[in-house]
């Protein structure tokens, strides 16, 4: 029996297996053909011309660096200070502390700067180096308002109050200006340098040492203030010789605000009275007044006829 072509076909519903594609190879277009890629030349590591000179640069640099802390052509020959006006420049060298052949490359300016902060009448400084071998150092020092004097010490005090110099036997010209509290309380016999007055007292005086002799009326030379445990501010004429007493201050019950009226009390009563009718004058508040008159001589008995 023979078969016709048509019966060797597959049967209708009869499973049929197809072939899986082939897998391409890398480079490979579909239809077998393969595809070149060029190979890509990576640069070589090697030293080019930029990068070498570069490095010589930097060991030229670094050979320079060398020599230049290693020269004595940069050795600390010279000192410059300047703002001192309270400050001995000896205690400013003595507190930089710079050795002979310190080298101005291997200085420290902050730490310079630190040291220099150590003494209480410096407020600030600023330390720079000047080729080949000077350091500059400029200091700015505290504001002084007032001379405090406790017994023979006398202390410069600036606007927080602290005492931050003691001034010696030749103090500057510029303190000759400034007004002086003389302090007699017994707690003054512990300040020192670096002491800090209470507020209410630094307020006092400074309104106080501010006043001249024509701001309370007086043809006085100048005024003289201090402070004492019994009377508190006290101000005196020299060569003329009242006293008035301003008593203490509080922050808060009797405050520095009564010192412009205790002033203009005492103007008024110089004004009708003049300076020589009282001897002592108590200014308890901004109206009342009390005077301790001056003794009258005694009359001289009439010669008997």
């Amino acid at each position: 029996m023979t078969m016709s072509r048509r019966d060797r076909s597959p049967r209708a519903g009869s499973a049929t297996r197809s072939r899986p594609p082939s897998a391409l190879r890398p480079g490979a277009r579909p239809g077998g053909a393969v595809r070149r890629t060029r190979s890509v030349r990576r640069s070589s590591a090697g030293l080019s011309p930029t990068r070498a000179g570069a490095l010589l640069a930097l060991l030229l640099g670094l050979a320079g660096l060398y020599g230049a802390v290693s020269s004595d052509a940069f050795t600390v020959r010279r000192m410059d200070v300047s703002g001192l006006t309270w400050t001995d420049r000896g205690a400013v060298l003595a507190t930089l502390a710079i050795p002979d052949d310190q080298n101005v490359f291997t200085l420290q300016t902050r730490d310079l700067e630190d040291r220099l902060g150590s003494i209480p009448a410096i407020r600030g400084a600023a330390v720079s180096i000047a080729l080949p071998d000077e350091v500059r150092v400029a200091v700015t020092e505290r504001t002084a308002l007032l001379v405090w004097q406790v017994g023979d010490a006398r202390y410069l005090v600036d606007a927080t109050g602290l005492l931050f110099t003691q001034l010696d036997g030749s103090p500057p010209d510029a303190a000759a200006a400034l007004p002086v509290l003389d302090d007699q309380r017994a707690a003054a016999a512990a300040f020192t340098v670096g002491s800090i007055l209470e507020p209410v007292v630094l307020d006092a005086a400074l309104r106080l040492g501010s006043l001249r002799p024509a701001d309370v009326g007086s043809a006085a030379a100048s005024l003289d203030l201090r402070l004492d445990d019994a009377s508190g501010f006290v101000m005196k004429a020299p060569g003329i010789g009242w006293t008035a007493v301003f008593g203490f201050y509080t922050p808060s019950l009797r405050t520095t605000d009564l010192i412009p009226g205790q002033v203009r009390m005492l103007r008024s009563y110089f004004a009708g009275h003049g300076e020589d009718a009282a001897l002592r004058m108590i200014l308890a508040d901004t109206r009342n007044l009390t005077v301790i008159p001056r003794a009258t001589p005694s009359p001289t008995a009439s010669a008997k006829s």
